[in-house]
């Protein structure tokens, strides 16, 4: 297959599809894993490639969805992370089970993803690995104390993994929007996709590793 890979995990109506067309209009094929009730059909037909659903918080729904993925597409080219939890709750009587669970999906997950993608990157010496990032990484808010975490978690593992992975030629970034991402806005769903296209698409010598929106 001459096109490239562009996997999408968390691939919900608003960002994640925004992102698979985007990749789509720029030749790539794109493998989408959204939640099981998300319209998957939908989401196949707006991009002509793969979309699975699959329970993050579930142990090894992911690793199943990407194996699925590998069988079909190959490796991907870019791997886009775009999920995230946290039900809504003071840090002061946060559960640590409900913590463990946002972590998973808003964390260790992402960290699962990258990690499948890393091999076959390192041997092609080249790939994108981005994370959309939250405000609540730069400003935790009351009430929201484990996405505010999760977030914040996000953020370094990607920072961290832009530092180690650089010298591999392999380009890591975030995306931290800070605000509701709602069509006809200055963060609508096609820009924050827009961001996330000019991150993958710079030149080695100007990579950046976080964008915050607007």
């Amino acid at each position: 297959m001459s096109e490239p890979l562009a996997v999408i995990v968390g691939a919900g109506p608003g960002i994640g599809l925004a992102v698979a067309r985007r990749f789509h209009m720029e030749g790539f094929r794109v493998a989408m894993v959204s939640r099981p009730a998300d319209p998957l059909d939908e989401f196949r037909a707006a991009t002509s490639g793969l979309a699975l659903g699959a329970d993050l918080a579930q142990a090894g729904a992911l690793e199943q969805a990407l194996k699925a993925i590998a069988a079909w597409g190959g490796a991907p080219r870019v791997l886009v992370y775009n999920a995230s939890a946290g039900a809504p709750g003071s840090a002061a009587d946060l559960d640590l089970d409900q913590l463990q669970v946002a972590f998973r999906v808003s964390v260790g997950a992402a960290l699962a993803a990258a990690q499948w993608a890393l091999p076959a990157m390192r041997r092609a010496g080249r790939g994108t690995l981005l994370f959309t990032g939250g405000g609540l990484a730069l400003g935790p808010k009351p009430g929201l104390a484990a996405a505010s975490l999760g977030k914040a978690a996000l953020r370094s593992l990607a920072l961290s993994l832009a530092g180690e992975l650089a010298p591999e030629g392999i380009h890591a970034a975030t995306v931290t929007v800070c605000g509701f991402v709602q069509p006809g806005t200055p963060l609508s769903p096609d820009r924050v996709a827009q961001a996330f296209w000019e991150l993958h698409a710079q030149e080695r010598d100007h990579w950046e590793n976080e964008w915050i929106l607007p």
